[in-house]
């Protein structure tokens, strides 16, 4: 049975950082790809970064790139997004995901995913 499940979130004011983490268990970690989408009210879901658990092949929307950090650690069957310089746009709902299809994860679509863990960038 897949499992995913999300830490990590929480309110933070804008510029400031957050670390969520994906615990992932029931499946063949390495022939994944594992990565974050999110959801904000009123508007479409993103898929904000993914990693290859194989090669270690990584996606960035453009809206993230250069502030958020993805990272794996296979050992634990975990991925971590590391989040700085937040904005309030980048507040909403983020779901841990994971697929074989790396481009399913990159929309945001993958076949399993976490209940989310809530972002609030706020002053």
């Amino acid at each position: 049975q897949v499992q995913l499940v999300e830490s990590g979130g929480g309110l933070v004011q804008p510029g400031g950082s957050l670390r969520l983490s994906c615990a992932a268990s029931g499946f063949s970690f390495d022939d994944y790809v594992i990565g974050w989408f999110r959801q904000a009210p009123g508007k479409e879901r993103e898929g904000v970064s993914c990693i290859s658990m194989s090669d270690g092949a990584t996606y960035y929307s453009d809206s993230v790139k250069g502030r958020f950090t993805i990272s794996k650690d296979n050992a634990k069957n975990s991925v971590f997004l590391q989040m700085n310089s937040l904005k309030p746009e980048d507040t909403a709902v983020y779901y841990c995901g994971a697929d074989r299809n790396f481009r399913t994860v990159v929309v945001g679509y993958p076949n399993y995913s976490g209940q989310g863990t809530q972002v609030t960038v706020s002053s």
